[in-house]
C-alpha cells in the first residue's frame, strides 16, 4: 500500500483544516485501530504480546486505555460524520471501535496462564505508536520548523509500514541484537569492571552508559558512511527527504541490528544493570525520534552539549559542505573530538537526502536493493 492508495481511499476535495471533520476523521480510525489492536491483544496473549512484557502490565489500566480508545474512535467518527460530506473516514473509524467493542473490548477474559515464550509483540507496537503519536504529532503541528509540511507528506506511507516492521518481531530483534555482547561477554569480561560499575546507583550508570553508547554509535555510524558496503543500507535512513518523527523510523534492517548489537557489546562488557540498559534503551528511543522532528524552537544553550534537532538535521542535510558530519547521537563533543563537528550558526538545512544518488521508492524496494546494487 502506498500513498496514493490512502489518498484514493481518504482523500477529497474537501478542507482539512480544524473544524472541517479531517481531523476528528483522521484520530477516529487510528484510536479505532488502536482498540481493535488492543482487543486482538486481549484474545490472543500467546501469539501477540512480548513474554518479558506480560507480567508488567498493569492490565487494569491496560483495560481501560483499551476502552477509552474504542469510545474515542465512535465519539470522533461520529463527529467527522457530522462536520464532514464524504463520510469514509468517519464510518472506518467507527467500524474499527464497534468491531472492537464487539470482540469485548477491554473487558476481554484474559487466560489463567500463558505459557508462551515466543510473541509477535503486537502490543508494543501499539503502546510505542500510541506514545510516540500523542507527543510528536501536537509537537509538530503546534511549533513546525516546516509550517507547510503536513501530516501525510510524500512518502509518509513508506515510512510508516518502517515503523510497523521494525517493531512487530522486536523479540527476535532483541534476541540477535543481543548474541554479539553475549559471545564477547564469555570471553572479554572483566569481572573487576564489571561488578563496579553494576553496582553504581542507577542515577550514575544512565549518564554512564549515555557516554559509551554513544562513542559505539559513533564509531558504528561513520562506519557506516565511510564503508561502501555498509553505505549500501544506510543510505536507505539517508534518503529521506522530508524530516519528522516518523522518517526516523527509515532503516535497512541489516543497519538496524548491526548497529544496536555493535553498541551493546561495550554496554554489556561495561556490566551497566538491567535497569540502566532499560534506562537507555528508554531514553535513545525518544530522543532519536525527537532529533528527526519537523520542530522549529532551539534551546540554544544546549546545542553545544547534547545534540537537538537542528544538530541531527545538519546530518541528514543534502548540502555537500554537511557530507559526513555530526555522527554522534547523544552528545556533540565526541564528533568535536573527532573532527566531524558541523553546526552553523543560526541556519537549518534548506533540503534533505541523498546527494547526487537515489534509493528505489517503496519498502520492499528499498530491502532489496542493497544486496542488488552496486
Amino acid at each position: 500500500m502506498s500513498d496514493a492508495f490512502f489518498n484514493k481511499l481518504f482523500g477529497d476535495s474537501e478542507p482539512t483544516h480544524l473544524g472541517s471533520g479531517w481531523v476528528s476523521g483522521v484520530s477516529s480510525v487510528f484510536f479505532g485501530m488502536l482498540g481493535l489492536g488492543g482487543a486482538l491483544c486481549l484474545h490472543f496473549p500467546a501469539l501477540l504480546t512480548l513474554p518479558d512484557a506480560r507480567a508488567h502490565y498493569p492490565v487494569a489500566v491496560i483495560r481501560l486505555l483499551i476502552q477509552g480508545t474504542i469510545a474515542i474512535a465512535l465519539v470522533l467518527g461520529a463527529l467527522s460524520a457530522i462536520l464532514r460530506q464524504r463520510k469514509i473516514l468517519a464510518l472506518t473509524g467507527v467500524a474499527l471501535g464497534l468491531t472492537a467493542a464487539l470482540l469485548g473490548g477491554g473487558s476481554t477474559p484474559l487466560p489463567d496462564e500463558v505459557a508462551s515464550r515466543v510473541g509477535l509483540g503486537f502490543d508494543w507496537f501499539l503502546l510505542d505508536l500510541l506514545v510516540m503519536t500523542i507527543v510528536f504529532v501536537p509537537v509538530e503541528r503546534f511549533w513546525p520548523l516546516h509550517p507547510a509540511q503536513k501530516t501525510f507528506r510524500p512518502e509518509w506511507s513508506t515510512d510508516a509500514f518502517y515503523f510497523v516492521a521494525t517493531h512487530l518481531p522486536a523479540q527476535l530483534i532483541t534476541f540477535v541484537m543481543l548474541l554479539p555482547a553475549t559471545a564477547a561477554s564469555q570471553w572479554l569480561s572483566i569481572p573487576a569492571l564489571t561488578q563496579t560499575v553494576g553496582n553504581l546507583p542507577f542515577l550514575v550508570q544512565l549518564p554512564l552508559a549515555i557516554v559509551v553508547a554513544d562513542l559505539a554509535q559513533y564509531a558504528t555510524h561513520r562506519a557506516f558512511h565511510k564503508i561502501p558496503f555498509l553505505w549500501r543500507f544506510h543510505s536507505i535512513h539517508h534518503s529521506i527527504k522530508t524530516m519528522d518523527w516518523i522518517a526516523g523510523s527509515r532503516s535497512h534492517f541489516v543497519d538496524i541490528l548491526v548497529t544496536r548489537s555493535l553498541i551493546l557489546i561495550p554496554m554489556t562488557l561495561c556490566g551497566f544493570s538491567q535497569s540502566a540498559m532499560a534506562g537507555y534503551l528508554v531514553f535513545v528511543s525518544f530522543h532519536a525520534t525527537f532529533c528527526h522532528t519537523d520542530f522549529r524552537p532551539r534551546t540554544i544553550w544546549l546545542e553545544p552539549y547534547f545534540v537537538t534537532v537542528r544538530y541531527h538535521h545538519w546530518h541528514h542535510a543534502a548540502h555537500p559542505e554537511a557530507a559526513d558530519v555530526n555522527f554522534a547521537i547523544h552528545l556533540p563533543f565526541i564528533d568535536r573530538l573527532f573532527g566531524t563537528y558541523y553546526l552553523p550558526k543560526d541556519a537549518w538545512p534548506q533540503r534533505y537526502g541523498l546527494i547526487n544518488r537515489s534509493v528505489p521508492s517503496g519498502f520492499f524496494a528499498q530491502f532489496t536493493a542493497p544486496f542488488t546494487r552496486k
